[in-house]
């Protein structure tokens, strides 16, 4: 699984580095997905804090 986000549509809210610091971060005031492929043990916090993006910045993968 991947997971991108797209810089034109974040609005920097910090949510999903909040939810899954292990592979969302903060770069300046955009959200970056640096961990790719997202290992087993972290599909479903990566999946919730793409979940939890108010403006659906985050494409996830499978």
């Amino acid at each position: 699984m991947k997971a991108r986000v797209d810089p034109e549509i974040c609005i920097g809210c910090t949510l999903c580095a909040e939810v899954c610091p292990e592979v969302y971060r903060m770069e300046g005031d955009k959200a970056v997905a640096y961990l790719s492929p997202i290992p087993k043990n972290l599909e479903a916090s990566a999946k919730q804090g793409a979940e939890d993006c108010p403006v659906d910045a985050i494409i996830i993968e499978e």
